[in-house]
């Protein structure tokens, strides 16, 4: 599912993708895997609604460090990014780095900056590009390769790999992922880029084909809404 080979992870999407959930499990699933330091960077520079600095302090209790931009978790958006953040390129320094964009293009420029320092450990690198097609802007082949060659460009970086993250919140049933993988499966073959993480609840594991099964991994999510979380099954 995830190469052997890499140490640091950078997840990019559309707003509402749900990449922010996928990094949190994802540096969360690192640190149970691996004996050294585990960071996850929040280089959410917009405030939007949900950014993974928000469960900071459930990340630093499981041993996880976490970096942000100077004005995180406040009402003041200025990209201000702290010059700690070049500290998790340094190699050795950190086992594994999980780094969380913000939406679109913005969060992609932020990236470009450190391109610099991603270049020498570009082969250590996963870049992971967060679909959910029932979200706006992101239920066509040509929408999701728009945004796909707009955070290429402006990050300097080209996704290694696709994941398909189908969900409709809590209305979400398994055949809403396997009716996304198809649509991904087009989109990989227009990108060169594979389809290489199914993401969704583990009870919907066993309803998927055996190829999806393969790829996937259980998310739960931390960051639903107030009014999601009175809803809970």
């Amino acid at each position: 599912m995830l190469p052997q080979n890499c140490t640091h992870f950078i997840v990019v999407g559309n707003y509402g993708s749900g990449k922010t959930e996928l990094s949190l499990a994802l540096a969360r699933k690192l640190r149970k895997e691996v004996e050294g330091a585990v960071a996850l960077v929040d280089l959410d520079i917009v405030n939007p609604y949900f950014r993974s600095a928000e469960r900071a302090d459930l990340l630093r209790s499981e041993g996880i460090e976490v970096k942000m931009p100077s004005f995180a978790l406040t009402t003041v958006d200025v990209p201000a990014l702290p010059a700690e953040i070049q500290a998790v390129f340094d190699p050795g320094r950190y086992e594994r780095v999980v780094i969380d964009l913000g939406g679109d293009d913005v969060g992609a420029t932020a990236l470009g900056r450190y391109y610099p320092l991603i270049q020498p450990i570009r082969d250590r690198v996963c870049m992971l590009y967060v679909v959910n097609p029932y979200r706006p802007l992101s239920g066509t082949e040509e929408d999701i390769c728009a945004l796909f060659a707009l955070i290429a460009q402006r990050s300097r970086l080209k996704p290694d790999m696709l994941v398909n993250n189908a969900n409709l919140q809590r209305q979400t049933v398994a055949a809403d992922l396997i009716e996304a993988q198809a649509l991904l499966m087009r989109v990989g073959e227009r990108l060169r880029v594979p389809v290489g993480m199914v993401t969704g609840y583990e009870r919907f594991r066993a309803e998927l084909p055996a190829a999806m099964q393969s790829l996937f991994f259980p998310l739960e999510p931390l960051m639903l809404p107030e009014w999601l979380e009175d809803d809970q099954a």
